[in-house]
């Protein structure tokens, strides 16, 4: 199948980015041809792909209108059997909804804001075109196939166009399983200083204002001492934070950090499906996350993690931590749920061939 792939940003460590490199992996070893769009970094780019990138002006909305018209262009001058987008564009086969519905994320952006900042959540040029785009996509003239990776997203766009339910198919994450399970536990603890007593709680990802960093440190400084707290990823430092609080940064080992800690904490105030949810239950980690997040469709509560009603609800976090404390240090879990990437490639290429039959019948 000659495929043309399409995301903006590429290079960085982020959710999409990081599947983007997995499904073209994927795709060229199972021998399909892959033209990859983007405007990103071409440094990470996996062998046997084709590259078009664009190059695109200054200015965040200006970047992203720019990219899908660019990009469509592109697209239409070359004959594909399927075109796949990560983007919200005017025009593909099939779209993965990996970034969510804009428009619900501005509304949980807007709940959870401060009261004098709700009424200028999504009045900048950038969501304005983001949500421009997104009716484009959501137009079922305009896309054959959407795949979901939560039934929480899938919901969220029933509920916001009016594409048909049947053309919607929820494909869940997957990951590298035996990496993440590569870990080395007692290196890693001894690396960052913590001693085999200690209990490690650990937040990951970059983003933090969405992702509910603050809950977490607003649960530390009410269990004092009895934890300690390792941030992995991106973002503006508080200037003040608890003394058991380390900021790694960027991590490329996260298999490292996932062995090390006892308990994933990641209460999102809006999360399509996050990807570290998968890596950590992979690796055995107990996951506390929150409703908001589609990833807690995969959590059993009480046998592999605990979902919060509310990410502000410091007390739910902190009564949440304190069970998993209760088991032991380096308690580990399982999943019943197939959280491999070959699943996932399966159920992609499934959705791919859908609507390359469909493609094909309409030129005929």
């Amino acid at each position: 199948m000659k495929i043309g792939l399409v995301r903006r940003e590429f290079g960085g460590i982020g959710g999409a980015e990081l599947y983007a490199q997995r499904i073209m992996k994927t795709f060229v070893r199972s021998g399909h041809s892959v033209t990859f769009v983007t405007s990103g970094k071409s440094e990470d780019l996996p062998k046997g792909i084709t590259l078009k990138r664009i190059d695109l002006p200054a200015g965040r909305a200006e970047k992203i209108y720019w990219f899908e018209k660019l990009a469509r262009r592109e697209l239409a001058s070359k004959d594909f059997d399927c075109v796949f987008s990560l983007e919200r564009m005017g025009a593909q086969d099939v779209y993965r909804a990996g970034d969510g519905v804009h428009s619900v994320w501005l509304n949980q952006k807007r709940k959870y804001a401060a009261w004098w900042r709700r009424p200028f959540v999504g009045m900048g040029k950038f969501h304005k075109m983001a949500q421009w785009l997104e009716r484009q996509t959501l137009n079922p003239l305009n896309t054959r196939r959407i795949i979901v990776n939560s039934e929480m997203v899938k919901r969220e766009i029933l509920e916001n166009s009016r594409f048909p339910e049947p053309r919607i198919h929820v494909v869940r994450n997957g990951v590298d399983k035996e990496n993440c399970k590569a870990g080395k536990r007692t290196q890693t603890r001894e690396k960052w200083g913590f001693s085999d007593n200690d209990y490690v709680l650990l937040f990951a990802g970059s983003g933090w204002e969405r992702k509910g960093l603050k809950y977490v440190l607003d649960a530390i400084r009410l269990l004092g001492k009895d934890c300690k707290l390792v941030v992995a990823g991106k973002g503006k430092r508080p200037v003040l934070f608890p003394q058991n609080v380390n900021f790694l940064g960027s991590v490329a080992d996260i298999e490292n950090a996932y062995a090390a800690a006892d308990l994933l904490v990641f209460p999102p105030i809006y999360d399509p499906s996050a990807n570290v949810v998968y890596e950590a239950l992979s690796a055995g980690l107990p996951v506390v996350t929150t409703r908001q997040n589609g990833a807690s469709e995969i959590i059993e509560p009480g046998e592999n993690g605990t979902i919060l009603n509310e990410p502000t609800d410091k007390m739910e976090l902190v009564k949440a931590i304190y069970e998993w404390r209760d088991r032991q240090a380096g308690y580990r879990v399982s999943t019943r749920f197939d959280l491999s990437i070959e699943r996932n490639f399966s159920e992609t290429m499934e959705v791919l061939e859908l609507a390359c039959a469909e493609k094909s019948l309409r030129k005929q």
